[in-house]
């Protein structure tokens, strides 16, 4: 009887303690500001256009690159998975073999 009074004291003091606990301090994240256009020479928005379709053409070839591997990485899991069938199939008739005998 002692035991459970003192584990519904516990209990009460553990539940009381933690609503009273503070909640977190809200996080405040500073607003990027724009920068100014005004100051760009006229050249410049070509020059970025170049960039920019170097820039696209790199990343589509490394977008490439990643589906290859992604698809070599899913042939490779497809392999293992069915290994791990046939071994399940193997593991569930030696259950049944060694029940029979």
């Amino acid at each position: 009887m002692k035991i459970r009074s003192i584990f519904g004291l516990a209990g009460a003091v553990f539940i009381s303690g933690s609503a009273l606990a503070q909640s977190p301090t809200p996080v405040v994240v500073q607003a990027v500001q724009a920068t100014s256009t005004a100051n760009v020479p006229s050249a410049a928005p070509i020059r970025a256009a170049e960039t920019d379709t170097a820039g696209a053409a790199a990343a589509f070839k490394a977008l490439q690159q990643m589906k290859a591997a992604n698809e070599e990485l899913l042939r490779k899991q497809a392999a293992t998975l069915q290994k791990l069938d046939e071994l399940e199939k193997a593991a569930e008739q030696i259950k049944i073999f060694s029940k029979r005998g």
